[in-house]
């Protein structure tokens, strides 16, 4: 759903046609992660909303409801971004766990979000180019402004490098939050 957001709540003449192309992979995939962890709650006798979750995703549409930039920057740079961090973690705990079929989904889900992130990184450089800002610095500045939390190292540096994602623009804001 944050992904449809995104295309329909920032639809500008100003973007190019592979915004919303991105826009459209990113939510069908998301569908498709979502599809994928239900069947496999259902799987272990369980469903979607059994489970206490943290709403952060919605927390940060909300709070980013007024610029494509500080969206981007929160969504896909921080939040997802987090997901190539700890993801990995979570495969190997439950391959020792012995379940092969939800780490198998997570390795799929990993391998989409870096496409996530690489999109997120791709329009958040033109958009903040298009308005004459440094993409870097600014991104910097849009997460002290919008995001709550703090980002915690480690970081998958290989899947955020795969994703274009540079250290440079993220590291300087583990001590700064």
């Amino acid at each position: 759903d944050l992904a449809w957001d995104m295309i329909a709540r920032f639809a500008s003449p100003s973007l190019p046609r592979a915004f919303y192309d991105d826009g459209v992979r990113v939510a069908d995939e998301e569908a498709k992660h979502f599809g994928l962890l239900a069947k496999r709650l259902e799987t272990l006798g369980a469903a979607y909303g059994d489970l206490p979750a943290h709403d952060g995703l919605w927390k940060a549409a909300q709070n980013t409801a007024n610029d494509v930039l500080a969206r981007l920057a929160i969504a896909p740079l921080v939040l997802e971004a987090r997901g190539l961090d700890v993801t990995p973690a979570m495969i190997i705990k439950l391959e020792r766990a012995g379940d092969t079929d939800s780490a198998s989904i997570l390795r799929v889900i990993l391998e989409d979000e870096v496409g996530h992130v690489a999109a997120g990184h791709t329009w958040f450089t033109h958009v903040a180019r298009e308005r004459n800002l440094p993409p870097a610095d600014t991104f910097q500045s849009l997460v002290r402004e919008h995001y709550q939390g703090q980002l915690k190292p480690p970081f998958n540096t290989e899947s955020r490098n795969n994703a274009g994602f540079d250290a440079a623009w993220y590291e300087p804001l583990v001590t700064s939050l």
